[in-house]
């Protein structure tokens, strides 16, 4: 199996209102389907999708920048990333997405789905 890129995601205290400037910058739509908690910017001159994730506040002690990885089997991709060292933190999302927060053999924290859409 291989990962690819899938976004670059940036935690703030105001997901909407700083997608909203990148969308402006870039060009980009805006897709906010987790009501403001998660909104992803796709399209206009964007290589890749940005995402900026809600926190509660920003705190030193978390990556305010990780990577998001897609793969076509996201429990197949899980198992091979955390028999080669990676740690889970949580399984989330519902049906329609799932993604599973991990970390890398020191601890900085990145994200594997399945397919966006």
């Amino acid at each position: 199996m291989a990962l690819t890129l899938g976004m670059v995601t940036t935690d703030t205290t105001d997901a909407r209102a700083l997608a909203s400037w990148w969308a402006e910058q870039t060009g980009a739509e805006v897709h906010d389907s987790y009501d403001g908690g998660f909104v992803m910017l796709i399209g206009g001159t964007l290589p890749v999708r940005l995402a900026f994730q809600k926190v509660d506040e920003v705190s030193p002690g978390k990556n305010r920048l990780h990577l998001d990885l897609t793969a076509p089997d996201l429990d197949a991709e899980v198992e091979r990333l955390v028999a080669a060292g990676a740690g889970v933190v949580a399984r989330r999302g519902g049906e329609d997405f799932r993604w599973v927060t991990l970390t890398d053999p020191q601890g900085n924290e990145f994200c594997v789905s399945g397919p966006h859409f």
